[in-house]
């Protein structure tokens, strides 16, 4: 009789929780997000058209002429050209001001983004 009491003293197994089929491992899809984001859609579809065509319908020649150009002032191919798309002119030597707050701009960018890999 002691055996039959051992057997009943026996704390039970945890209780399975994972339905039948499931490994318990992590949901294979994540829920949907369209590739706008959460807010309404607005005008996504014609800036993203609009940012397609003003970094990819650049001829050789002319991305040749900036990376020059931006190499001189110390910027990064990137920088020259949101510079000239954003303002509508290319930066000269003189524009000491606006290239040091491009390159202030760059720091706090690397800064920021070494915070968040740490994090």
């Amino acid at each position: 009789m002691s055996e039959i009491e051992d057997l009943a003293i026996e704390p039970a197994s945890a209780p399975n929780t994972v339905a039948a089929g499931h490994n318990g491992g992590p949901p294979l899809e994540a829920e949907h997000r369209p590739e706008w984001g959460d807010s309404g859609i607005g005008n996504y579809f014609y800036w993203k058209a609009a940012h397609r065509a003003a970094w990819r319908n650049t001829s050789p020649g002319i991305v040749a002429f900036r990376i020059r150009k931006a190499e001189r002032l110390g910027l990064t191919y990137e920088e020259y050209t949101l510079e000239i798309l954003e303002r509508g002119r290319h930066l000269q030597i003189e524009d000491v001001e606006r290239i040091a707050e491009i390159k202030q701009a760059r720091t706090a960018r690397a800064a920021s983004m070494l915070f968040a890999r740490s994090r």
